[in-house]
């Protein structure tokens, strides 16, 4: 007999999500986004329950899914993830990596048990410290100013982007935010050197030297972490760097997938901080198992999540079930990418309290509401993978 949360049919739709103003990204020297793309999944059930995730990119994500995920999840109980992980870790091998996909089962599951992901789990907090998580290279004028309405607007902490030509007018920026706001505001630093897209012309890759010349200065300056200091497998590089740091933090792990490599940045003494994400790293679930290898070796979890606002919502669902969470990353930088750009998808876009913290939403899943109108309007491209159409794939 079929169970009630038996999968039916797997849809996606690609939107192209316009943004408010021009955004110009510190990883990519000389790019100009209006806009992002993002392929909204769902996962239907016999019983009507869906499933909602999201990948980061496009039409590539969608195929992949409709090749070599939908048909094998097609019969299968969605509220049994752990039987279905396999199927997104194999879908790697041939296609780009679907692990959002385990959002959307989960998202299932914690529907059919009318509970938030993070209460399945065992919820360790029902609020999370939030920090700005800035994109652009501005001037010192300029984030000090910032940093002004960042703490006026509810925020503790404050993450700077270094990808000035020399780094040193980046080390500028920190200490003028540091003369005039003291430490008022927590200071975390990217580097985003782990890893650069394709086309982004103009990067310069920091040498260990250089790595280590910027991070004693940040050490020098009160900063909490240096995130992506080096090449993701560099962890020769990545542990002698950390060996050579007192408060510092060394942060990174958002280009690294699965947890078979987390497990290695944990062996070789890489990071202090990791921060998978369940869009981009690893199932949300698996990191779960990533957070406990972390909290064994005292190490601590704090998810990259610039991909979208369902991305948001499952990073933080799962961040509120484990003990050893670091600050929480909430992207916002006016006027380009404010924090609403990231959920025009939500009908409820998450928003800071008094406190600078993040509440989990209590619905059940990952308190997930699309705003069907919106994503109709932006809505590029579809596909339909179900039982008629398998058996004509078949």
């Amino acid at each position: 007999m079929a169970s009630p949360t038996t999968i039916t049919a797997v849809t996606s739709r690609v939107l192209d999500v316009p943004l408010p103003a021009p955004f110009r990204p510190a990883w990519g020297r000389g790019e100009v986004q209006s806009s992002y793309f993002m392929t909204l999944i769902e996962v239907h059930t016999d019983a009507g329950l869906v499933g909602i995730t999201a990948a980061e990119a496009r039409s590539e994500t969608a195929v992949a899914i409709e090749r070599f995920v939908a048909p094998h999840l097609i019969g299968r109980d969605g509220a049994a993830p752990e039987q279905l992980t396999a199927i997104l870790k194999g879908a790697e091998i041939v296609g780009p990596p679907v692990y959002c996909m385990e959002i959307a089962l989960w998202d299932i599951a914690g529907k059919a048990a009318g509970l938030p992901a993070s209460k399945m789990w065992g919820q360790f907090a029902s609020r999370v410290p939030a920090y700005c998580a800035t994109g652009e290279v501005r001037s010192s004028e300029q984030r000090v100013e910032d940093c002004r309405r960042i703490l006026a607007e509810g925020f503790k902490a404050v993450k700077l982007r270094f990808h000035s030509d020399d780094h040193r007018d980046d080390i500028q920026v920190v200490e003028a935010i540091r003369k005039e706001l003291g430490d008022r505001i927590a200071i975390m630093v990217d580097a985003n050197q782990a890893g650069l897209a394709p086309g982004f012309e103009g990067h310069r890759q920091w040498s260990f030297r250089t790595a280590v010349e910027v991070a004693l200065e940040l050490e020098r300056l009160g900063v909490v972490w240096l995130e992506e200091p080096l090449p993701r497998h560099d962890y020769d590089g990545l542990r002698r760097l950390r060996d050579r740091l007192g408060t510092l933090l060394v942060a990174g792990g958002e280009n690294n997938h699965g947890v078979h490599e987390f497990k290695l940045l944990i062996d070789r003494e890489c990071y202090d901080v990791l921060q998978p994400d369940a869009v981009l790293s690893e199932g949300v679930y698996q990191m779960r198992k990533i957070a406990a290898l972390a909290e064994a070796a005292g190490l601590l979890i704090a998810p990259h999540t610039w991909t979208h606002g369902i991305g948001l919502l499952a990073n933080l669902q799962l961040v509120a079930s484990v003990p050893n969470a670091s600050w929480f990353e909430f992207p916002h930088e006016p006027p380009g990418w404010p924090a609403s750009a990231l959920s025009q998808m939500l009908v409820e876009q998450p928003w800071i309290d008094a406190d600078g913290c993040l509440a989990v939403p209590d619905r059940p899943g990952f308190g997930i509401e699309l705003d069907h109108e919106f994503v109709e309007r932006c809505t590029v491209e579809r596909h339909l993978i179900d039982k008629r159409s398998l058996q004509a794939i078949r």
